[in-house]
């Protein structure tokens, strides 16, 4: 019942600039016609001796005026953080990252990204890519506006260039790299030391974490590795 109210509360500041627009939406003509004062009609209003619809206080009027407010800039404020927000996503690959996006940028989720592809030049080259780094650091909305593709680069956590055989590894904020492990490449995530295994052999990449297959046209091979950070209380 409560929810009921609150809603119908929004409805009423959405719908009038000001309080005196809301109290002269219920006086009817006949009000004015025995009052034969406005402002006398509006009191009467807002008493709650006249009018059909909810009745609403100056005070509780502005405070949802307020909050209605505080909303629609909080509203305005994450679609301007979020590169994603607005955008028509049809591809696969951009849409596990629009999903991504936020809990990437929050800090709830730390994302590695496993691209295969072949750059401006032709060469094949592939990579492990620290999303949430990636997101703090550049400009993802040529990304997502399709105007841009998402590649490795040395700079990222691993690097390989097929063609050239040149490999790099670099640490970032969120992840530590164990490149001399007998199971292969091993990231270790600096907040709870836990460690991803992005082995496809192995059934599981590690606590906390998933490994998802992306099925794209636009890359030869993608894979996302999540990992939910659990925070010490």
């Amino acid at each position: 019942m409560e929810e009921e109210v609150t809603s119908g509360g929004d409805n009423i500041v959405a719908e009038f600039n000001t309080y005196e627009d809301f109290l002269d939406s219920q006086i009817k003509p006949i009000d004015l016609f025995y009052l034969e004062d406005e402002e006398l009609a509006r009191q009467v209003v807002e008493l709650g001796y006249r009018g059909s619809g909810e009745v609403l206080k100056r005070e509780e009027f502005e405070a949802r005026k307020q909050a209605a407010e505080a909303s629609r800039l909080s509203k305005r404020s994450q679609q301007k953080t979020l590169a994603s927000s607005g955008k028509e996503l049809k591809d696969p690959f951009l849409k596990a990252l629009a999903h991504r996006e936020e809990a990437n940028r929050s800090g709830k989720m730390t994302t590695i990204i496993f691209i295969r592809d072949k750059n401006a030049r032709g060469q094949e080259i592939s990579g492990y890519v620290d999303y949430a780094h990636r997101l703090k650091t550049e400009d993802f909305e040529p990304y997502f506006g399709a105007r841009k593709r998402l590649l490795p680069r040395p700079s990222d956590l691993s690097f390989y260039n097929w063609e050239t055989q040149t490999s790099t590894s670099n640490p970032t904020p969120n992840y530590q790299v164990i490149a001399e492990n007998a199971s292969g490449l091993l990231f270790k995530n600096k907040r709870d030391r836990k460690i991803i295994n992005v082995d496809p052999k192995v059934t599981t990449p590690g606590d906390n974490s998933t490994r998802t297959v992306i099925e794209t046209c636009k890359y030869v091979q993608a894979v996302i590795y999540d990992h939910i950070t659990r925070r010490k209380t």
